[in-house]
């Protein structure tokens, strides 16, 4: 049991470190800036933040969330992503214990945090960010394979196939960084989990849209980041995929 509190907690303050950085990155790849320097600073004032501004999340519930040197606001965004991380890393360790697939779900959270971070910001997914990802997983799925071993091949085909002609179909419809987000998720995911997190995605994305619509939040044409949406359909496909589908065997057919 003591280890059992000891691993839980690890990976949370490992997830909560790891979750600001990810902010870090997600925030400065995409316009080509240096993930070391500049040293974390308020945006407003410019202030260099010290090591008691940057302890994740407690440090915004101790500054109440607001910058130590001009007061001026500070985005929960951040600590958000923060706690989100380390609640990720936790359930990864519930779901899959000290197993080799713990090392697969930890690296897809990271890099589906950044992703979350850098899209709903900039509506950006960086290649950079794809391109380092990319081989970890191939690495990972070669030493770590599903069942069968192509599997991943096949989802990483099927789902940069897949967004590849909607794109062409709807003339611009998807983003190129979409696409090659599904190439990267598919060699993690395999093929079924793939096919799931492009439905899940498209269903949660098309009710924020409508909802968004419906309270006066977004206008019809206006373009939505999808990233977000793949990374929270990725999330619930690789970690309930089989009772999700199980559920709508059961409720439809």
């Amino acid at each position: 049991m003591k280890m059992m509190i000891f691993i839980y907690s690890y990976l949370l303050v490992l997830g909560l470190v790891l979750g600001s950085f990810y902010n870090v990155v997600g925030l400065r790849v995409p316009e080509g800036q240096s993930i070391v320097r500049p040293r974390s600073h308020c945006p407003t004032c410019k202030r260099t933040l010290t090591a008691l501004d940057l302890v994740p999340v407690l440090s915004f519930v101790f500054l109440k969330g607001a910058c130590r040197g001009c007061g001026s606001k500070i985005s929960p965004f951040y600590p958000i992503m923060e706690l989100a991380t380390g609640l990720l890393f936790m359930l990864a360790f519930y779901q899959f214990g000290l197993t080799g697939e713990l090392l697969v779900a930890l690296t897809l959270i990271s890099l589906l945090v950044i992703i979350f971070v850098s899209d709903m910001k900039y509506m950006i997914i960086p290649d950079k960010v794809l391109l380092f990802f990319l081989p970890l997983f191939f690495l990972e799925r070669l030493f770590i394979p599903l069942n069968p071993w192509w599997d991943p091949l096949v989802g990483a085909f099927f789902g940069f196939g897949l967004l590849l002609l909607i794109a062409v179909i709807s003339k611009g419809g998807m983003g190129g960084g979409d696409i090659k987000l599904f190439f990267v998720i598919g060699l993690a995911l395999g093929f079924s989990q793939t096919l799931l997190t492009f439905l899940m995605a498209t269903f949660l994305g098309a009710v924020f849209g409508v909802g968004g619509m419906m309270l006066g939040k977004h206008k019809r044409k206006e373009l939505i980041p999808f990233g977000p949406f793949i990374a929270v359909g990725a999330l619930l496909s690789y970690f309930y995929g089989e009772d999700i589908i199980g559920w709508y065997f059961s409720m439809f057919m």
